[in-house]
C-alpha cells in the first residue's frame, strides 16, 4: 500500500483528519485521538494523520504522567499486541492498527512500536515504519537490530543519507562487524548513484540535463528540510559523544556537550542526566555547569506545564501545584549556590531579584547590596535596591540610589533608560513633578515610544496650557 498525502485522501477523511487537528489544538485529546484513530483505520498509509496521532497521544501521556515520572504502559494492550505480533506478516494492516490503538494509549511502549515498524513495513509503509522505529532507537540508541531497520527503512523510500549516519553510528558500536560495514558500502553506493543522476542514465531513463540539480529547487527544498536535518544532525553528533563517552567517562566537556545537545532536543530528562553525571566527578562541576542544569531543570517544569489538558476537571489546580512547585525549586537551588559560592555576587543579585520578584524586600535588601561590589552586575543591582527603597515608601533612599547610579552610566542604551524611567516615578511619588519630568524628557528626546514616556510628556505640556 502507497503512502498517501492530504490531497491523496477521500473529502470525508480529510474533514475528520482536520477536525482531529483542530481538537489537538485546544487541547481536547480524548476527542482527538478517538477522531484520528478513525483516520488512519480508513487511510493506513496517510502518514499526517498518523503522525497527528502520536503527537496527540504524546501530548496526553505526559500531561498525565506528571513531573519525571516515566509513563507506564495500559495494562489492556497484551492480548491486542499478541494478536498483532501473529498477524504481522499475513495481515498487517490489522496489527498496524492494532499496534496503534496500543500507542494511543501509551506511546512509548516498545513492543508496541516494534509490533507496528514490522507489520507497517510488511504493508509498504516505510515511512510510518520509521516513526516507530525513531521512537525505539531514541530509547535504546545501542540496539543493533533497531538501527538496522531503521536504515533499511530510510533506504526503502530513498532516503540513503539517513540510513548511512545511522549505519555510521552503528559502526562506531561495532568498528569489527562485517556485516554491517558492507550493508554501509551498499548504501553508500547507492547514495552515490542516485545523487549523480547516473542510476537513471544507466537505465536510459535520464540525462545530464536532468543528472545536473536545478539550484532554486535544491535552495526550497533544503529550506524546507533544513529543521529537520538540524534534528538529525544533532541526534547522530549525540550518538558519536555516547560511543566516546564509553571510552571517556570522565571527559567533562563530552558530558557537557551531549547535556546541551539534549537541551536543544528539548529532551530535558536526558540532559539533566548528563549534567549529574559531571557532578558525580569530584571537583568537575562548577557554579556555570549547576546554572545550566537548573536551567534545564526549570525548562522541563515549563514544559510539563505547557502540556497540561487546558480541558482537564483539576487543571488550574495541577498548574498551581506545578507552578508552586517550579517557584520553590528555582529559589532553593538558588540558596544552595549562594551557600556554596558565597563570594559569587552574580548569584547574589540572582537571590535578590527572585526575592524582589516574591515582594520579600527584607530579604532582597542584603542580596542586592552585595551584588552591588560586582561590577557586571553593580547597575542592575543599585536599580533594584532603589526598587526595594521605593516599594517601602523609602523615596529618597530610593532616589539617591538611582542618582548615584546615573552617574556611572554614561551611555545613553536601555539601562540608563531605565534607570531614568524609574527615578522619574519615584521623584513624582516625592511630589517633585518639575525634576520627574526632566528624567522623562532626556528620555523623550532619544526614544518617544519608550514605555508610556510619551504620553507622560504630552500630559505635562497640556496641562501647561
Amino acid at each position: 500500500m502507497a503512502e498517501k498525502s492530504l490531497t491523496d485522501i477521500p473529502r470525508p477523511v480529510r474533514e475528520q483528519y482536520e477536525k482531529g487537528v483542530f481538537a489537538v489544538e485546544r487541547n481536547n485529546m480524548d476527542y482527538a485521538i478517538e477522531i484520528l484513530l478513525a483516520v488512519v483505520k480508513a487511510e493506513p498509509g496517510f502518514l499526517a494523520g498518523r503522525d497527528a496521532l502520536r503527537k496527540a497521544a504524546m501530548k496526553k501521556a505526559g500531561a498525565a504522567s506528571g513531573l519525571f515520572k516515566k509513563l507506564v504502559s495500559s495494562a489492556g494492550s497484551g492480548p491486542a499486541l499478541a494478536r498483532a505480533k501473529m498477524l504481522a506478516e499475513s495481515k498487517p494492516l490489522e496489527a498496524v492498527f492494532l499496534a496503534e490503538q496500543a500507542l494511543a494509549s501509551d506511546p512509548r511502549n516498545g513492543m508496541a512500536h516494534s509490533i507496528f515498524s514490522q507489520a507497517a513495513m510488511a504493508a509498504d509503509l516505510p515511512r510510518s515504519a520509521i516513526l516507530s522505529l525513531e521512537a525505539l532507537r531514541q530509547d535504546s540508541p545501542e540496539d543493533r537490530e533497531t538501527s538496522v531497520r531503521l536504515a533499511e527503512a530510510y533506504a526503502a523510500i530513498g532516503q540513503n543519507d539517513k540510513a548511512e549516519a545511522v549505519f555510521a553510528a552503528l559502526l562506531r558500536r561495532h568498528p569489527h562487524d562485517p556485516e554491517l560495514s558492507m550493508m554501509a558500502k551498499n548504501v553508500s553506493a547507492k547514495r552515490t548513484l542516485n545523487e549523480g543522476g547516473y542510476e537513471k542514465m544507466a537505465e536510459g531513463s535520464g540525462s545530464f540535463r536532468s543528472a545536473l540539480k536545478d539550484k532554486g529547487e535544491a535552495a526550497r527544498l533544503e529550506q524546507e528540510t533544513r529543521i529537520h536535518k538540524d534534528s538529525a544532525q544533532s541526534e547522530n553528533l549525540i550518538q558519536q559523544y555516547v560511543t566516546r563517552l564509553a571510552d571517556e567517562p570522565t571527559n567533562v566537556k563530552l558530558l557537557k556537550n551531549i547535556a546541551e545537545l539534549h537541551t536543544q532536543q528539548k529532551e530535558y530528562y536526558q540532559a539533566i542526566h548528563y549534567y549529574n553525571l559531571i557532578e558525580a566527578l569530584p571537583g568537575a562541576m562548577d557554579s556555570t555547569l549547576e546554572q545550566a542544569r537548573n536551567d534545564v531543570t526549570v525548562r522541563r517544569f515549563n514544559q510539563v506545564i505547557e502540556e497540561l489538558d487546558p480541558a482537564s476537571e483539576n487543571y488550574e489546580q495541577q498548574k498551581a501545584d506545578l507552578t508552586a512547585q517550579r517557584d520553590a525549586f528555582v529559589l532553593d537551588d538558588c540558596k544552595k549556590r549562594v551557600d556554596r559560592y558565597p563570594t559569587d555576587l552574580a548569584i547574589r543579585f540572582e537571590l535578590g531579584l527572585l526575592y524582589f520578584n516574591m515582594g520579600r524586600i527584607s530579604e532582597a535588601i542584603p542580596e542586592l547590596q552585595k551584588a552591588e561590589n560586582n561590577p557586571n552586575k553593580r547597575l542592575s543591582a543599585m536599580l533594584y535596591s532603589a526598587r526595594c527603597f521605593a516599594t517601602r515608601n523609602m523615596n529618597d533612599m530610593a532616589a539617591r540610589k538611582l542618582q548615584a547610579a546615573l552617574k556611572e552610566k554614561a551611555n545613553f542604551d536601555e539601562e540608563r533608560k531605565e534607570l531614568l524611567y524609574t527615578l522619574g516615578c519615584v521623584l513624582e511619588k516625592m511630589g517633585n513633578r518639575e525634576e520627574s519630568i526632566k528624567q522623562f524628557l532626556d528620555i523623550y528626546e532619544v526614544d518617544v515610544s519608550y514605555r508610556d514616556v510619551g504620553a507622560r510628556v504630552d500630559a505635562y505640556y497640556a496641562s501647561k496650557g
